[in-house]
Protein backbone atom coordinates (compact mmCIF):
# COMPACT_ATOMS: atom_id res chain seq x y z
CA UNK A 1 0.00 0.00 0.00
CA UNK A 2 1.08 3.70 -0.92
CA UNK A 3 0.81 6.41 1.56
CA UNK A 4 -1.43 9.52 0.31
CA UNK A 5 -1.81 13.34 2.11
CA UNK A 6 -5.00 13.41 3.59
CA UNK A 7 -6.41 16.54 1.98
CA UNK A 8 -4.34 19.85 3.29
CA UNK A 9 -3.44 18.30 6.27
CA UNK A 10 0.01 16.59 7.03
CA UNK A 11 -1.48 13.31 7.72
CA UNK A 12 -0.89 10.57 5.47
CA UNK A 13 -3.07 7.50 5.30
CA UNK A 14 -2.52 4.57 3.16
CA UNK A 15 -4.59 3.93 0.21
CA UNK A 16 -6.71 1.25 1.15
CA UNK A 17 -8.97 1.66 4.43
CA UNK A 18 -10.21 -1.07 6.14
CA UNK A 19 -14.11 -0.09 7.38
CA UNK A 20 -15.51 -1.94 9.66
CA UNK A 21 -19.37 -1.53 9.55
CA UNK A 22 -19.86 -5.33 9.68
CA UNK A 23 -18.06 -6.33 12.53
CA UNK A 24 -19.95 -7.13 15.67
CA UNK A 25 -23.09 -7.50 13.78
CA UNK A 26 -25.24 -10.00 14.74
CA UNK A 27 -27.99 -10.01 12.16
CA UNK A 28 -26.26 -13.19 10.56
CA UNK A 29 -25.02 -10.81 7.81
CA UNK A 30 -21.68 -9.58 10.48
CA UNK A 31 -18.32 -10.29 10.56
CA UNK A 32 -17.56 -12.77 14.05
CA UNK A 33 -15.52 -10.78 16.75
CA UNK A 34 -12.97 -13.33 16.38
CA UNK A 35 -12.54 -12.66 12.41
CA UNK A 36 -12.81 -9.00 13.04
CA UNK A 37 -9.44 -8.92 14.92
CA UNK A 38 -7.97 -11.31 12.92
CA UNK A 39 -9.10 -9.01 9.67
CA UNK A 40 -7.31 -5.99 11.77
CA UNK A 41 -4.14 -7.57 12.44
CA UNK A 42 -3.71 -9.30 8.79
CA UNK A 43 -3.89 -5.35 7.46
CA UNK A 44 -2.31 -3.78 9.87
CA UNK A 45 1.08 -6.08 9.10
CA UNK A 46 0.98 -5.34 5.34
CA UNK A 47 1.33 -1.96 6.35
CA UNK A 48 -2.23 -1.10 6.36
CA UNK A 49 -2.87 2.36 8.61
CA UNK A 50 -6.39 3.48 8.54
CA UNK A 51 -9.29 2.07 10.38
CA UNK A 52 -12.86 3.51 9.53
CA UNK A 53 -15.45 2.76 12.42
CA UNK A 54 -18.82 4.86 13.87
CA UNK A 55 -20.11 4.67 16.64
CA UNK A 56 -23.38 3.29 15.33
CA UNK A 57 -21.63 0.51 13.64
CA UNK A 58 -23.10 -2.56 15.12
CA UNK A 59 -24.81 -0.72 17.92
CA UNK A 60 -21.16 0.00 19.41
CA UNK A 61 -20.14 -3.19 18.97
CA UNK A 62 -17.20 -2.33 15.97
CA UNK A 63 -15.80 0.43 18.10
CA UNK A 64 -15.47 -2.18 21.29
CA UNK A 65 -14.04 -4.78 18.39
CA UNK A 66 -11.47 -2.51 17.44
CA UNK A 67 -9.90 -1.17 20.62
CA UNK A 68 -9.81 -4.45 21.90
CA UNK A 69 -7.48 -5.26 18.77
CA UNK A 70 -5.19 -2.55 18.57
CA UNK A 71 -4.90 -1.61 22.54
CA UNK A 72 -0.93 -2.64 22.16
CA UNK A 73 -0.23 -1.34 19.19
CA UNK A 74 -2.48 2.14 19.17
CA UNK A 75 0.40 4.15 17.91
CA UNK A 76 0.36 2.10 14.66
CA UNK A 77 -3.09 3.42 13.41
CA UNK A 78 -5.10 6.09 11.74
CA UNK A 79 -8.05 5.59 14.11
CA UNK A 80 -11.74 7.51 12.38
CA UNK A 81 -15.44 7.20 13.62
CA UNK A 82 -18.01 9.65 13.55
CA UNK A 83 -20.79 11.57 15.25
CA UNK A 84 -24.50 12.26 14.78
CA UNK A 85 -26.68 8.78 14.54
CA UNK A 86 -27.92 7.09 17.86
CA UNK A 87 -27.17 4.34 19.64
CA UNK A 88 -29.62 5.15 22.60
CA UNK A 89 -33.26 6.35 22.53
CA UNK A 90 -33.48 9.77 23.93
CA UNK A 91 -34.32 12.59 22.06
CA UNK A 92 -30.96 14.04 22.29
CA UNK A 93 -29.16 11.08 21.25
CA UNK A 94 -29.22 12.21 17.68
CA UNK A 95 -27.82 15.13 15.70
CA UNK A 96 -24.61 17.35 15.97
CA UNK A 97 -26.01 19.36 19.08
CA UNK A 98 -22.84 19.92 21.52
CA UNK A 99 -24.01 18.33 23.62
CA UNK A 100 -24.31 14.96 21.67
CA UNK A 101 -20.96 15.47 19.91
CA UNK A 102 -19.22 15.52 23.47
CA UNK A 103 -21.64 12.47 24.67
CA UNK A 104 -20.60 10.26 21.55
CA UNK A 105 -17.33 10.91 21.86
CA UNK A 106 -17.06 10.24 25.47
CA UNK A 107 -18.75 6.69 24.50
CA UNK A 108 -16.17 5.86 21.71
CA UNK A 109 -13.10 7.08 23.62
CA UNK A 110 -14.22 4.40 26.20
CA UNK A 111 -15.43 1.61 23.93
CA UNK A 112 -11.97 2.40 21.35
CA UNK A 113 -9.92 2.19 24.70
CA UNK A 114 -8.00 4.96 23.59
CA UNK A 115 -7.76 8.97 24.78
CA UNK A 116 -7.65 10.48 21.14
CA UNK A 117 -9.37 10.23 18.08
CA UNK A 118 -7.05 10.60 14.70
CA UNK A 119 -9.96 11.57 12.50
CA UNK A 120 -13.66 12.53 13.58
CA UNK A 121 -16.06 12.69 10.95
CA UNK A 122 -19.65 14.51 11.10
CA UNK A 123 -21.71 11.74 9.87
CA UNK A 124 -24.68 13.66 7.90
CA UNK A 125 -25.98 17.43 8.15
CA UNK A 126 -28.40 18.31 11.57
CA UNK A 127 -31.36 20.23 10.44
CA UNK A 128 -32.11 21.21 14.10
CA UNK A 129 -28.60 22.47 15.45
CA UNK A 130 -26.74 25.66 14.26
CA UNK A 131 -23.72 24.46 11.96
CA UNK A 132 -21.97 27.00 14.37
CA UNK A 133 -22.54 24.95 17.50
CA UNK A 134 -21.51 21.91 15.88
CA UNK A 135 -18.35 23.38 14.47
CA UNK A 136 -17.32 25.17 17.76
CA UNK A 137 -17.74 21.54 19.69
CA UNK A 138 -15.35 20.16 16.77
CA UNK A 139 -12.69 22.93 17.60
CA UNK A 140 -12.93 22.27 21.15
CA UNK A 141 -12.43 18.59 20.90
CA UNK A 142 -9.36 19.31 18.81
CA UNK A 143 -7.91 21.91 21.22
CA UNK A 144 -8.82 19.51 23.80
CA UNK A 145 -6.41 17.11 22.10
CA UNK A 146 -9.33 14.13 22.36
CA UNK A 147 -9.48 14.13 18.27
CA UNK A 148 -7.05 15.37 16.07
CA UNK A 149 -8.61 16.26 12.35
CA UNK A 150 -12.21 16.37 11.46
CA UNK A 151 -14.21 15.69 8.31
CA UNK A 152 -17.53 15.21 6.51
CA UNK A 153 -20.01 12.33 5.54
CA UNK A 154 -23.01 12.75 3.54
CA UNK A 155 -23.52 16.58 3.75
CA UNK A 156 -24.99 18.24 0.72
CA UNK A 157 -22.49 20.56 -1.40
CA UNK A 158 -23.84 24.00 0.02
CA UNK A 159 -24.05 22.46 3.33
CA UNK A 160 -20.58 21.57 3.46
CA UNK A 161 -19.09 24.80 1.46
CA UNK A 162 -21.41 26.77 4.59
CA UNK A 163 -19.48 24.46 7.18
CA UNK A 164 -16.52 25.55 5.66
CA UNK A 165 -17.05 29.47 5.25
CA UNK A 166 -18.18 29.29 8.98
CA UNK A 167 -15.06 27.76 10.28
CA UNK A 168 -12.47 30.08 7.76
CA UNK A 169 -14.83 33.12 9.20
CA UNK A 170 -14.21 31.75 12.92
CA UNK A 171 -10.84 30.72 12.70
CA UNK A 172 -12.35 26.70 13.56
CA UNK A 173 -11.00 23.70 12.74
CA UNK A 174 -11.54 22.73 9.29
CA UNK A 175 -12.77 19.54 7.88
CA UNK A 176 -9.93 17.78 5.98
CA UNK A 177 -11.50 14.44 4.71
CA UNK A 178 -14.89 13.99 2.72
CA UNK A 179 -16.23 10.29 3.27
CA UNK A 180 -18.82 9.80 0.02
CA UNK A 181 -20.83 6.89 -1.45
CA UNK A 182 -18.21 6.10 -5.12
CA UNK A 183 -17.85 3.96 -7.18
CA UNK A 184 -18.05 3.11 -11.21
CA UNK A 185 -21.71 2.85 -10.82
CA UNK A 186 -22.09 5.65 -8.29
CA UNK A 187 -20.89 8.62 -9.52
CA UNK A 188 -23.40 11.55 -8.40
CA UNK A 189 -20.96 12.73 -6.36
CA UNK A 190 -18.90 14.04 -10.00
CA UNK A 191 -21.09 17.13 -11.08
CA UNK A 192 -20.25 19.08 -7.34
CA UNK A 193 -18.35 17.64 -4.95
CA UNK A 194 -15.00 16.76 -6.68
CA UNK A 195 -14.03 20.17 -7.95
CA UNK A 196 -15.12 21.56 -4.22
CA UNK A 197 -13.07 18.71 -2.72
CA UNK A 198 -10.00 19.77 -4.71
CA UNK A 199 -10.28 23.47 -4.35
CA UNK A 200 -10.86 23.39 -0.54
CA UNK A 201 -8.10 21.00 0.15
CA UNK A 202 -10.02 17.66 1.93
CA UNK A 203 -9.12 13.97 0.62
CA UNK A 204 -11.90 11.81 -0.86
CA UNK A 205 -12.49 8.86 1.15
CA UNK A 206 -14.76 6.45 -1.01
CA UNK A 207 -17.03 3.92 0.27
CA UNK A 208 -19.32 1.37 -0.95
CA UNK A 209 -16.26 1.02 -3.75
CA UNK A 210 -17.91 -2.03 -5.10
CA UNK A 211 -21.33 -0.88 -5.07
CA UNK A 212 -23.31 -2.73 -3.09
CA UNK A 213 -21.06 -5.99 -4.16
CA UNK A 214 -22.59 -5.25 -7.80
CA UNK A 215 -18.87 -4.46 -9.02
CA UNK A 216 -17.95 -8.18 -7.62
CA UNK A 217 -18.96 -10.28 -10.90
CA UNK A 218 -21.09 -12.42 -9.03
CA UNK A 219 -24.60 -11.54 -10.81
CA UNK A 220 -26.09 -11.52 -13.70
CA UNK A 221 -28.79 -9.17 -15.67
CA UNK A 222 -31.71 -12.50 -16.08
CA UNK A 223 -30.98 -13.29 -12.24
CA UNK A 224 -32.36 -10.91 -9.75
CA UNK A 225 -31.12 -12.33 -6.33
CA UNK A 226 -33.39 -13.95 -3.88
CA UNK A 227 -32.35 -13.51 -0.58
CA UNK A 228 -28.73 -12.55 1.11
CA UNK A 229 -27.33 -16.26 0.48
CA UNK A 230 -27.04 -14.86 -3.29
CA UNK A 231 -25.13 -11.40 -2.09
CA UNK A 232 -25.54 -8.30 -1.08
CA UNK A 233 -27.71 -7.10 -3.38
CA UNK A 234 -30.40 -9.82 -2.58
CA UNK A 235 -30.51 -8.75 1.59
CA UNK A 236 -30.03 -5.17 1.43
CA UNK A 237 -31.30 -2.94 4.32
CA UNK A 238 -33.17 -1.74 1.84
CA UNK A 239 -36.48 -3.25 -0.37
CA UNK A 240 -34.64 -5.87 -2.47
CA UNK A 241 -36.30 -5.39 -5.40
CA UNK A 242 -35.41 -1.78 -5.33
CA UNK A 243 -31.76 -2.19 -4.69
CA UNK A 244 -31.61 -4.36 -7.18
CA UNK A 245 -33.51 -2.52 -10.03
CA UNK A 246 -31.00 0.80 -9.15
CA UNK A 247 -28.51 -1.61 -10.45
CA UNK A 248 -29.99 -3.15 -13.08
CA UNK A 249 -29.71 -1.03 -15.68
CA UNK A 250 -27.85 -1.53 -19.44
CA UNK A 251 -25.12 1.18 -18.35
CA UNK A 252 -23.93 -0.30 -15.31
CA UNK A 253 -23.81 -3.99 -17.08
CA UNK A 254 -21.93 -1.99 -19.80
CA UNK A 255 -19.59 -1.14 -16.77
CA UNK A 256 -19.88 -4.30 -15.33
CA UNK A 257 -18.78 -5.99 -18.68
CA UNK A 258 -15.29 -3.71 -19.22
CA UNK A 259 -14.45 -4.02 -16.08
CA UNK A 260 -14.81 -8.41 -16.65
CA UNK A 261 -12.76 -7.69 -19.68
CA UNK A 262 -9.98 -6.23 -17.95
CA UNK A 263 -9.99 -8.18 -14.81
CA UNK A 264 -9.44 -11.53 -17.27
CA UNK A 265 -6.95 -9.74 -19.21
CA UNK A 266 -5.00 -8.87 -15.85
CA UNK A 267 -5.77 -12.63 -14.62
CA UNK A 268 -7.61 -10.52 -10.94
CA UNK A 269 -10.64 -10.22 -9.67
CA UNK A 270 -13.34 -8.51 -10.89
CA UNK A 271 -13.63 -6.19 -7.58
CA UNK A 272 -9.75 -5.43 -7.87
CA UNK A 273 -9.98 -3.65 -11.21
CA UNK A 274 -12.71 -1.61 -9.85
CA UNK A 275 -11.19 -0.37 -6.78
CA UNK A 276 -8.15 0.06 -8.78
CA UNK A 277 -10.33 2.58 -10.56
CA UNK A 278 -11.32 4.30 -7.70
CA UNK A 279 -7.62 4.48 -6.12
CA UNK A 280 -6.72 6.24 -9.12
CA UNK A 281 -8.97 9.19 -9.55
CA UNK A 282 -6.93 12.27 -8.50
CA UNK A 283 -9.19 13.65 -5.63
CA UNK A 284 -9.18 10.09 -3.76
CA UNK A 285 -6.82 9.75 -0.43
CA UNK A 286 -7.67 6.29 0.45
CA UNK A 287 -10.18 3.59 -0.95
CA UNK A 288 -12.33 1.94 2.38
CA UNK A 289 -12.84 -1.31 1.80
CA UNK A 290 -15.76 -2.85 3.55
CA UNK A 291 -14.84 -6.80 3.77
CA UNK A 292 -17.14 -8.74 5.59
CA UNK A 293 -14.87 -12.09 5.92
CA UNK A 294 -11.49 -12.74 5.84
CA UNK A 295 -11.10 -13.80 2.24
CA UNK A 296 -13.09 -10.97 0.83
CA UNK A 297 -10.21 -8.68 2.54
CA UNK A 298 -7.66 -11.01 0.77
CA UNK A 299 -9.35 -10.11 -2.23
CA UNK A 300 -9.74 -6.88 -2.21
CA UNK A 301 -6.21 -6.10 -0.60
CA UNK A 302 -4.83 -6.93 -3.90
CA UNK A 303 -6.09 -3.77 -5.64
CA UNK A 304 -2.88 -2.43 -3.33
CA UNK A 305 -0.43 -3.75 -6.38
CA UNK A 306 -2.83 -3.01 -9.46
CA UNK A 307 -2.34 -0.01 -11.65
CA UNK A 308 -4.61 0.35 -14.76
CA UNK A 309 -3.32 1.57 -18.05
CA UNK A 310 -4.72 5.19 -19.49
CA UNK A 311 -6.26 3.14 -21.82
CA UNK A 312 -8.48 1.43 -18.91
CA UNK A 313 -8.79 3.89 -16.82
CA UNK A 314 -10.21 6.11 -20.08
CA UNK A 315 -12.37 2.98 -20.69
CA UNK A 316 -14.26 2.54 -17.60
CA UNK A 317 -14.24 6.22 -17.11
CA UNK A 318 -16.02 7.04 -20.34
CA UNK A 319 -18.58 4.04 -19.97
CA UNK A 320 -19.17 4.97 -16.02
CA UNK A 321 -19.21 9.14 -16.46
CA UNK A 322 -22.52 10.74 -15.23
CA UNK A 323 -25.34 11.55 -18.17
CA UNK A 324 -24.72 15.73 -18.89
CA UNK A 325 -26.76 18.08 -16.89
CA UNK A 326 -27.66 21.73 -16.94
CA UNK A 327 -25.34 23.66 -15.55
CA UNK A 328 -22.95 21.40 -16.21
CA UNK A 329 -23.11 21.39 -19.91
CA UNK A 330 -23.62 24.66 -20.65
CA UNK A 331 -20.61 25.77 -18.14
CA UNK A 332 -18.28 23.13 -19.91
CA UNK A 333 -19.64 24.93 -23.54
CA UNK A 334 -18.61 28.21 -22.48
CA UNK A 335 -17.60 29.08 -19.04
CA UNK A 336 -14.09 28.55 -19.70
CA UNK A 337 -11.76 31.08 -19.89
CA UNK A 338 -9.44 30.43 -23.16
CA UNK A 339 -6.15 29.20 -22.45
Amino acid sequence: MQHRQLGRSGLYLTDLTLGTMTFGETSGRGTPPEEAVRMIHHYLGLGGNHLDTANVYAGGRSEEIIGEAIKHRRVDVILATKANFPIGKDINDKGLSRHNILRTVEGSLRRLQTDYIDLLYMHAWDEVAPIDESLRAYDDLVRSGKVRYIGVSNFKAWQLMKALSVSEARGWERFVAAQYQYSLVMRDIDYEYLDLFAKEGLGLMPWGPLGGGFLSGKYRPEHRPADYSEGRLGGMPEHTEEAWDRRNTERNWDILEAVGKIAQERGVPYTQVAIAWLKQQPTVTSVIIGARTFEQLEDNLGAADLSLTSDEQELLDSLSRPAERYPYRFLESYGRKPQ
